[in-house]
């Protein structure tokens, strides 16, 4: 059977008709849908097309919280509020991840592709020029609800087009999108902040959106629902989809994908690879913050250090990919990855509260856990597109959009939760850097103050212009003319570090072991994720695994021949 796609990928009509052939290049960028399976070299394309596309999203997505101080200086927003500004895009990114379950019935490919072009036009005209901080959270919600949508149609488009045999690789480079996302954030920001303003960073990320959407606009394509409804093992079904695909009725495929979906096996998946990665997401949001107020990073030093996590991470989900794909197995894999990262990051999680702990410390910590995440995430999105098409290979997108859903909701609730227990974080994100600087220019009259307590304090017991002229008298002979003028000069910085110099003092001595109690946290949550691996589809030993694959190839054989014989 030919793999070149027909219908509207043959070209017709002719150029003899001008005006219809203007209708079927408008169609060709509505209606994306291939009738025969591609072969490799475009399968590949497709394949490399998704996975940019995730890239450059999670890029325009993330950069907010590599020049998260910037921006909150720029609006005179309160930390809590940037905080807020996550939580509701992550929540509105959740119930958009399942609305995006309707891309089994609508097709995948437009929302990738149109929502890219949506995502680029927010955060290259949107963002940088909103005039308040109440406009810059609705336009990052519209943001949000874009990336919800994609990061349910660009995993469905790759399990598309990605055989069993093959899925672990095509899911590690689609994992890889918003981990070489967030090293694309930390490589630029921290090569370009010195000379660039958060608006300059945001823009740089949407430029490349609208590169990579021109690309896609015109080549990206989707397999028709009767061939993606379908379980194909290995590259060698693919003649025996085609011949199914003709007598498929997608209609009756989706029946009760909901309910399907619904299940222990899917469900409790999903919620134990959110709770693993919860690390990952204070990466993402926090890492900034966190190396900013307990280890007086800049935002430039604390995106480099950030680079050591995204990179072995994403060179790992590929690696990763390949050999659980060679073996055959992926839960060997999940296990082994947890433990290893359960273990970096419990040892981060002890040295986070040190304040002698150096760059290069944290820099391979940041390599163990990375890898290790990689281990363990790349085969479960392969073993969970697989769970998945064990109920309903029809409602792959649906469920998709359960783990969608539930990933956003952990990450609303984690980053909603984080200043409830972080409770320094406020304070010194807020007035650290302002209390810093009244401190060194106070510095001086604090000087004298502390050489003459009894006197100063007897002065601010009265108000402003009300010091009786003795106690004045009296202070300008024990302190000296000169010294009451530096004091004086001094005032509104002292007064400064009277309203806040206390609380940003108390929550410098305590936000070190606040956050160490986040960070065992996210160690709780990689625990809990290793009993929901035994709950997932698939083979432990590689020698029942390359049985089941002898055995299914015999079946696809015999299913062929028949099909052969009946059209003899």
């Amino acid at each position: 059977m030919s793999a070149t796609p027909t219908s509207l990928d043959d070209g017709r009509p002719g150029p003899s008709a001008p005006a219809t052939g203007a209708r079927s290049t408008l169609a060709r960028l509505l209606r994306r849908d291939l009738t025969a399976y591609p072969a490799t070299g475009r399968r590949l394309a497709y394949l490399t097309i998704v996975v940019v596309t995730t890239v450059v999203l999670y890029y325009m997505l993330y950069i907010q919280y590599a020049v998260a101080t910037s921006i909150i200086t720029h609006f005179g927003m309160t930390y809590r509020y940037f905080v807020w500004v996550s939580v509701i895009g992550n929540a509105v990114g959740a119930f958009a991840s399942l609305a995006a379950g309707l891309a089994d019935r609508w097709g995948r490919a437009n929302m990738v592709v149109y929502g890219l072009l949506a995502a680029s036009l927010l955060v290259y005209f949107g963002l940088p020029n909103v005039d308040g901080k109440a406009t810059y959270l609705v336009l990052f919600a519209l943001v949000s609800f874009v990336e919800g949508v994609v990061l349910v149609a660009t995993p469905a488009l790759i399990r598309d087009f990605s055989p069993q045999l093959g899925r672990a690789t095509a899911m590690g480079a689609w994992t890889m999108g918003p981990v070489v996302g967030s090293l694309v954030v930390t490589v630029v920001t921290s090569s370009t902040l010195d000379t660039s303003s958060w608006q300059d960073e945001l823009r740089y990320s949407a430029l490349s959106g609208f590169v990579v959407f021109v690309f896609a606009l015109f080549a990206l394509r989707e397999l028709s629902p009767a061939l993606r409804d379908q379980i194909m093992v290995t590259l060698r079904d693919r003649a025996l989809v085609e011949a199914r695909a003709k007598g498929i009725d997608p209609a009756l495929a989706r029946r009760g994908e909901w309910r399907q979906m619904l299940r222990l096996d899917v469900t409790g998946s999903a919620v134990a690879i959110s709770i693993y990665l919860l690390l990952y997401f204070a990466a993402v949001g926090n890492f900034v913050v966190f190396f900013a107020t307990t280890y007086g990073y800049s935002e430039q030093r604390a995106n480099a250090v950030a680079n050591w996590y995204w990179a072995p991470n994403a060179i790992a989900l590929v690696v990763v990919g390949l050999l659980s794909d060679r073996i055959r197995v992926r839960k060997p894999f999940m296990i082994i990855g947890a433990l290893g990262s359960i273990i970096a990051t419990a040892v981060f999680a002890t040295r986070a509260t040190h304040p002698a702990t150096d760059y290069y410390t944290f820099a391979w910590l940041f390599v163990a856990i990375g890898v290790f995440s990689g281990i363990a995430y790349a085969p479960w999105m392969a073993s969970f597109t697989e769970t998945v098409e064990k109920h309903n290979p029809a409602a792959t997108a649906t469920g998709l959009a359960v783990w969608g859903w539930t990933i956003r909701v952990v990450v609303a609730v984690s980053a909603a939760f984080i200043p409830v227990l972080v409770t320094s974080v406020t304070p010194l994100v807020d007035h650290g850097t302002e209390v810093a600087v009244a401190q060194k220019q106070a510095a001086p009259a604090l000087a004298i103050v502390s050489a003459h307590p009894q006197t100063f304090a007897e002065l601010g017991s009265y108000a402003p212009g009300k010091v009786p002229p003795d106690v004045a008298a009296r202070a300008q002979q024990e302190v000296g003319a000169a010294d009451l003028a530096t004091v004086q000069k001094a005032q509104p910085q002292l007064d400064l570090l009277k309203k806040y110099g206390t609380t940003v003092q108390k929550a410098a001595h305590d936000g070190p072991g606040q956050w160490r109690t986040w960070w065992w946290i996210c160690v709780g949550g990689q625990v809990l994720f290793l009993p929901f691996v035994f709950l997932m589809t698939g083979r432990w030993s590689p020698k029942r695994a390359r049985e089941d694959a002898e055995l299914h190839q015999q079946a696809v054989d015999r299913e062929l021949a028949t099909l052969a014989a009946e059209r003899a």
